[in-house]
């Protein structure tokens, strides 16, 4: 009912006639009529009958109320039915650049943002000098995990950890079933690497967490740090990774000294920009 207060008969491509209302908003005779279903049906609905209720009726009405991609997930739940996954709001659309803040801000320690497919997005100068991200390599991490032979030879355990990734890609695209996207990268993956064939002919699937990593670095040697993937609720499509080197060891004290102006004079490759 709140929500079709808030839009108005114009909005909803109805004429108004000029006649004074004494609710706002849309009667739901006009709901109903504009969403093709029964008045009755619809009056049901909000009073939160038990009622048959079917995703594409509730698209119908999202449609009509004009709801956004949150409200119509929420609307989902309050029918009992499987929700969709949300879409990103124009609104915000522009948060990469605190994102950018987010990630620099976390030097010395590495950090990335990558989409849905696993698309690299953004990288400060930590992800440059310890994981070997550049601009010269394929910009998905999936492929680069599995293609980039700087990553490789930094990583002493890169069959254990290659487990996980395919395991966490697969969850991944799982939550998109139909989108074409995941299917180019899956493709190309498996015409690359044997590797990534075989793994994932396994079906293994594991939700995105934390995984421990150990990387050989060649200035600083032995580093120890856990790769954390975190999801914006309002920013779907993306997600943040975020590399924290483990207690009890130096690594901290080496990352800080890899990123100083000392130590980026001994790194091997150009730190993006």
């Amino acid at each position: 009912m709140s929500r079709r207060a808030r839009v108005t008969p114009t909005e909803a491509g109805l004429p108004d006639g000029g006649a004074r209302r004494r609710t706002p908003g849309l009667r739901r005779e006009e709901v109903a009529v504009l969403a093709g279903v029964g008045v009755s049906w619809y009056q049901w609905l909000e009073q939160g009958r038990d009622i048959t209720v079917s995703p594409q009726v509730l698209d119908s009405v999202g449609r009509v109320l004009k709801l956004s991609s949150a409200e119509r997930r929420h609307l989902y739940v309050l029918a009992g039915l499987n929700p969709p996954a949300l879409e990103v709001a124009p609104a915000d659309r522009d948060m990469c650049d605190g994102l950018k803040r987010l990630i620099d801000a976390w030097m010395p320690f590495p950090a990335h943002i990558m989409d849905a497919y696993w698309n690299t997005v953004l990288y400060n100068d930590a992800a440059a000098l310890v994981l070997g991200m550049r601009p010269e390599i394929v910009q998905n991490c999936l492929i680069a995990f599995f293609t980039d032979p700087i990553y490789k030879a930094r990583s002493p355990h890169w069959e254990d950890i290659a487990c996980v990734v395919v395991a966490q890609y697969r969850a991944a695209s799982s939550e998109w079933p139909e989108d074409e996207g995941f299917q180019a990268v899956i493709e190309e993956a498996r015409e690359l690497s044997p590797e990534f064939a075989q793994l994932w002919d396994q079906r293994d699937i594991r939700p995105g967490g934390q995984v421990r990593k150990e990387i050989e670095h060649p200035v600083v040697g032995t580093l120890y740090v856990e790769s954390t993937q975190l999801r914006v609720p309002a920013r779907p499509d993306l997600s943040i990774v975020l590399h924290t080197p483990l207690p009890a060891t130096d690594t901290a004290e080496k990352l800080e000294w890899l990123t100083s102006a000392e130590g980026r004079r001994g790194t091997m490759y150009p730190i993006a920009g």
